[in-house]
């Protein structure tokens, strides 16, 4: 909760309780209306207590508005737990599994291929809970890029599956460069 939301909280339950009891004291016949008339006339009358009141006033109604319209949780902030990772949800609890551990999932798999190099990757997540990734690496000259690209694919998605059981649409790769063969010394 946000120190404005605090406060707008704290002013409103304090001027409903003070708002309840007059009310209450009135009802029960301990105060009189005549005695609240004579303040409130008081009030009015003078011109500076008249503006401090009004004021107080449209700070209130500002506040008012601002707890009825703009709630603290809108859906701007449930979307942007989103874009940080994907929330797993179960009987026991949350779960949230970050953006990164994605891509260090895919970094793993993608790097126990032997012909791929300098791999990067990126996870995009839907609001129904799954996950397309960009996959952009470099490969050897011997690689056949064809198999390698659906042997990944096939990989990435069931390691992705298998890890946090949740579906991945797509896996595209794109291939930046061939990387040279490198010349052993000997």
């Amino acid at each position: 909760m946000k120190v404005l939301d605090k406060i707008a909280l704290v002013l409103f339950s304090s001027i409903i309780l003070i708002v309840s009891v007059l009310l209450c004291f009135m009802i029960f016949g301990w105060i009189h209306l005549d005695v609240v008339t004579i303040y409130m006339k008081d009030l009015l009358n003078d011109q500076t207590a008249c503006n401090i009141t009004l004021g107080i006033l449209v700070v209130l109604i500002l506040f008012a508005v601002k707890g009825i319209f703009f709630s603290t949780e809108s859906n701007r902030d449930k979307d942007k737990s989103m874009d940080n990772g994907i929330l797993i949800q179960n009987e026991n609890g949350k779960l949230l599994i970050s953006r990164d551990t994605i891509q260090n999932i895919v970094s793993g798999v993608v790097k126990g291929f032997q012909n791929t190099q300098d791999v990067t990757s990126r996870v995009v997540l839907t609001s129904d809970n799954h996950i397309n990734i960009d996959v952009t690496l470099f490969v050897t000259q011997d690689a056949i890029i064809k198999d390698l690209s659906s042997e990944l694919q096939q990989k990435i998605k069931g390691v992705i599956k298998q890890s946090i059981d949740v579906d991945v649409q797509e896996v595209n790769i794109k291939v930046k460069n061939v990387a040279p063969k490198e010349i052993v010394e000997g």
